[in-house]
């Protein structure tokens, strides 16, 4: 008999909330025996209504150890009472009563069995990993349960306290914890990984370097994780040395691991065991006999690849809680030691959970997965924790484009046979893109290429302008090939294109299983399917080269772009910006294949006239433009539709910019205006009807009329216009209170000068006023004119706004100087009685 669960304690509170009908939110650390205890007491319990009960895990290798763990429990063979159900592998027979499966097939079987009538039960295991998948699938069997079917079960297990989020959405839920059994761990920090690059052989250096310490520090198994399947490879060869020596069985544990090795490392062994496991170790499955954990403190969690525009695995840094578990991992059956190779101080700078994969996922999955379930008011739905506007707009624009969903958010036809492709929507339009143009082969190696680890050495150079072909991934894909029937190629690492080649078989495999079935347009050339393929896929990658021989371009959303020096594409007009690295002003675009006009999809190309000005002609010009999506392919001259549209938008770009434009030589426009400007703030009751730049305004929208261009608007008639919006009476009034010009007692009419912000001035030679005794005004006598007196020579002698003034004083002494250096003019010793003259010399007796 094994040794009692400490599970065991709280499974009876655990079958009472069942048999209420009311969800149940279990707590329990990693080992308590929450996944081998929980389904069992459940089928025993008969408090189940009919059906199956699905247990569901994050993970493939963590379904099949649930499955074979209680069926070995049990006594029989897996898919009797207990079975499993992964992607390309299923053990379920009629008798089973308990199918551990992952998240992903049971959200495609909610696609097409929303009720999910033969299932009594579910329980969403791990669920402190909050990956997007589980936060979706236990949304979408909330809503079942909530509106559908009232006698569905749910039952929530996580190995961490942080479950508020759930009991949020559920607040019926019954809340349930377990204290789990647990010996003392020791922790030791070593700062030997972070003096080194967090690089595949680095880290695994790091960890060779502490395995003799690990190996003296208990009499147990070790277990060490890694971040990857390339780390455990890699320190599995520098740790073979040791392993000989002390008889070390050296076991590999991550999640595409077969079955059978799979065993092999849960299985007991006479030897001592060192498990290189990635984080699958960390609570989904458990490993007897572990006194010991190496941990490298580093995960490879899926984030959203700006890139690429795919999610793809990122290496980061474990949270506290993720630490503690891989700790708790030694303290399971004895006292154990951990060796975290990171220092204490980075340690408190850790973030104290996993940060739900929600708040920094990209969507577009989740989103698709809901609108093939019927689901199109996206907020509604009872997330856990709901995903932001921003990223919810994203997913939505993006399938839009992918053909995916249409404007009122329903799935197409196109949408639900991508859903049933178990990859991103990106990669499954582009191998349904595939699939038409008869190229599933190298596109799947292409989209192994674009979600896998890159195989390629960075130094390494590109040959695909030695071919001809002018696209970066073709290249690429052309490269693993010949690599695959044997070609050398120093560029590519063995391991990584084996890999690759293994997810693109899997890809074409499950590509041929789909019911996506239409015409096969095999008369394409490869390259050209290929690329074609690429533009379905990533539609809002497509960029239009700046200028023939740039090496920039701008690509759909107005995003600059400038390709990276050593891609193969070298004259292509059109290019699909395949991986792009987002920093500095122009995003350097590392992957490339060009594409033309010609290949572009219709139902996201766009003709329209458009009407626009044009800043360096000063106009408003029209263009006949097509544009795939919002990207400007082509254009051509024409005439706008409307004169009103040329007219708002003549005025709309003039009326900032009217000082340039009016006639700045037309001194009688310009005196009129300085008239008006004068009267509107000198009289407070002024009849006039408006302000001037209001007038200005009133008269440019009538002057655009039948005119595009600033040049015509400054040729027009802007006086008379202005002039049109006063009446009779006004005009008149205007011309008595601020008049253009004056009669001076020599005969002569002279301009005024209105300037802004002083007085109105009348410049005129003294000869001319001789018999003016005072100041003229204006304004109704309110205002005395500025006089500016000139000598013969027409520069000003005196300033003044009080004539009488001068005659008596000033005049005097100016008379003295002019008079000598002009004799023939005159100057009389009484100039407010002496007679004016026009031309200012002495008067003929």
């Amino acid at each position: 008999m094994p040794d009692r669960l400490p599970i065991e304690d709280c499974l009876e509170a655990v079958m009472a909330a069942v048999e209420a009908e009311r969800p149940v939110i279990l707590r329990a650390p990693p080992g308590a025996g929450k996944t081998t205890g929980v389904p069992p007491a459940l089928i025993d319990s008969k408090c189940l209504p009919a059906g199956r009960v699905i247990l569901l895990q994050p993970r493939r290798i963590a379904a099949r150890a649930a499955a074979h763990r209680l069926s070995r429990l049990a006594g029989e063979p897996v898919g009797a009472t207990y079975g499993y159900h992964v992607r390309f592998d299923r053990k379920v027979s009629s008798h089973t009563k308990v199918v551990a499966m992952t998240t992903g097939i049971l959200l495609r079987r909610l696609t097409s069995d929303p009720l999910l009538e033969d299932v009594g039960c579910v329980i969403l295991d791990e669920f402190h990993e909050r990956s997007l998948e589980l936060d979706l699938a236990l949304g979408m069997l909330h809503r079942v349960r909530t509106t559908l079917r009232p006698e569905l079960r749910l039952v929530v297990m996580s190995a961490t306290l942080d479950t508020q989020p759930v009991e949020r959405l559920m607040p019926d839920a019954v809340v349930v914890e377990s204290q789990g059994r647990a010996f003392d761990v020791e922790i030791r920090y070593d700062e030997s990984l972070s003096r080194r690059s967090s690089t595949r052989d680095g880290i695994a250096q790091s960890v060779a370097d502490r395995v003799p310490d690990a190996l003296r520090s208990s009499d147990g198994d070790v277990l060490v994780f890694l971040p990857g399947v390339g780390e455990i490879h890699r320190t599995a060869d520098l740790i073979q040395g040791i392993a000989r020596k002390q008889s070390l069985q050296v076991c590999k544990l991550y999640g595409d691991l077969s079955p059978a090795d799979q065993d092999a490392v849960l299985a007991p062994s006479d030897q001592r065991k060192m498990v290189l496991a990635t984080n699958v170790a960390e609570t989904s499955i458990t490993i007897p006999g572990i006194t010991c954990v190496v941990d490298t403190g580093l995960a490879r969690v899926m984030r959203y690849d700006t890139s690429v525009g795919i999610p793809s695995l990122r290496l980061q840094p474990i949270s506290k809680a993720s630490a503690d578990q891989r700790a708790g991992r030694a303290g399971r059956t004895a006292p154990g030691v951990c060796f975290r190779l990171w220092p204490p101080a980075l340690h408190r700078s850790r973030p104290d959970h996993t940060a739900a994969e929600i708040s920094q996922a990209d969507l577009s999955s989740a989103l698709l997965m809901l609108a093939s379930w019927g689901e199109r008011q996206v907020f509604d739905f009872p997330w856990v924790t709901a995903p932001t506007e921003h990223a919810v707009q994203a997913a939505i624009r993006l399938l839009v484009q992918l053909g995916a969903i249409d404007a009122s958010l329903a799935v197409t036809a196109l949408g639900d046979e991508m859903n049933r492709l178990p990859v991103h929507p990106r990669l499954s339009r582009l191998l349904l893109a595939a699939k038409q143009f008869g190229c599933v082969e190298q596109a799947a190696v292409a989209a192994a290429l674009l979600s896998e680890r890159d195989p390629f050495e960075r130094s390494a150079g590109s040959d695909a302008h030695h071919e001809g072909i002018q696209s970066d991934l073709i290249q690429r894909v052309m490269r693993i090939q010949r690599h695959a029937d044997g070609t050398p190629d120093p560029g590519i690492h063995p391991a990584g294109a084996k890999q690759i080649r293994r997810v693109a078989q899997t890809l074409g495999k499950t590509l041929r299983e789909s019911s996506h079935h239409t015409g096969v347009d095999d008369s394409i050339p490869t390259e050209q399917a290929i690329t074609r393929s690429l533009l379905a896929a990533f539609p809002d990658r497509l960029a239009k080269r700046r200028a023939p021989g740039s090496a920039s371009g701008v690509m759909v959303g107005g995003r600059g772009v400038k390709l990276d020096r050593a891609s193969s594409v070298r004259s292509a007009e059109l290019f699909v910006c395949v991986s792009v690295d987002g920093k500095g002003e122009e995003s350097l675009v590392r992957l490339a294949s060009a594409t033309e006009e010609a290949w572009l999809p219709d139902e996201l190309m766009e003709s329209k006239r458009e009407c626009f000005f044009h800043p360096s002609l000063k106009a408003v010009v029209a263009r006949d433009r097509r544009y795939f999506l919002d990207l400007l392919i082509s254009e051509s001259t024409a005439q706008c539709n409307s004169d009103d549209q040329t007219t708002e938008l003549l005025c709309r770009h003039a009326k900032p910019q009217l000082d340039s434009i009016l006639p700045g030589k037309d001194k009688s426009l310009q005196s009129f205006l300085a008239r008006w400007r004068f009267l509107t703030q000198q009289s407070a009751d002024s009849p006039l009807p408006m302000t001037v730049d209001q007038a200005l305004e009133s008269v440019l929208q009538d002057l655009c009329h039948n005119r595009t261009s600033f040049n015509e608007l400054s040729r027009a008639p802007w006086l008379d216009h202005l002039k049109g919006l006063l009446s009779y009476e006004q005009s008149q009034w205007f011309d008595q209170q601020a008049p253009e010009s004056m009669r001076v007692p020599s005969g002569n009419r002279i301009r005024l000068d209105y300037p802004p912000g002083k007085p109105p001035t009348l410049a005129v030679r003294i000869q001319e006023l001789y018999g003016w005794e005072k100041t003229p005004r204006i304004a109704d006598g309110s205002v005395p004119l500025q006089l500016h007196l000139l000598g013969p020579n027409r520069r000003p002698q005196q300033i003044t706004d009080d004539l009488e003034s001068f005659w008596k004083t000033t005049y005097i002494e100016v008379r003295k100087e002019l008079k000598r250096r002009y004799a023939k003019h005159h100057w009389p010793d009484d100039p407010a009685t002496a007679v004016a003259t026009a031309n200012g010399l002495k008067p003929r007796r």
